[in-house]
C-alpha cells in the first residue's frame, strides 16, 4: 500500500533517471506530482510530462531531461520562514545555487528562489540538484 504519493514518484524518477531511461510513468497522479513536476520542468530538470487518463485516476509520462543528480522528499514537512530559506538550502542542497527546494505556499507551489524574490514562506515538499 502506498502512504506517500510524492515520496514514490520521485524515487522512481531518481531511479529511472540513474538508470539512463528517457522516460517513466508515474502512477496514480496528483495535483501535488503535477505542481512539483511543473517546478522541475520550470527549471529543466526534466524536459516534459503529459497527463494520461486511465481507469485508475491517471498517470504521468515524463521525458526526462538527465539532469537529476538525486531528487526527493523532505519529511518532516517543515515550516520555514522566507528570511530562513538560506539555512535549509545549506542543508538540503550541496552547494549555493546548485539544486532547488521546493515549497508549498499560500500562493501555490513554487522554488526557494521564486519564494524568497516574493519574500513568503511554507513547507517544506522536496529538493533536487
Amino acid at each position: 500500500m502506498q502512504q506517500d504519493l510524492l515520496n514514490d514518484a520521485l524515487v522512481t524518477i531518481r531511479h529511472a533517471d540513474q538508470d539512463g531511461k528517457p522516460m517513466v510513468q508515474l502512477h496514480p497522479a496528483s495535483r501535488l506530482i503535477a505542481e512539483v513536476l511543473r517546478i522541475f520542468r520550470e527549471h529543466q530538470y526534466i524536459e516534459e510530462f503529459t497527463f494520461v487518463p486511465n481507469g485508475r485516476g491517471g498517470q504521468y509520462d515524463v521525458k526526462l531531461a538527465r539532469r537529476i543528480n538525486s531528487c526527493g522528499v523532505i519529511k518532516p514537512r517543515i515550516s520555514v520562514p522566507h528570511d530562513r530559506l538560506e539555512q535549509y538550502e545549506a542543508r538540503f542542497l550541496p552547494a549555493q545555487d546548485f539544486g532547488i527546494l521546493v515549497l508549498s505556499t499560500n500562493q501555490g507551489v513554487v522554488s526557494h528562489r521564486e519564494a524568497r524574490e516574493k519574500k513568503i514562506g511554507g513547507r517544506l515538499l522536496a529538493y533536487v540538484y
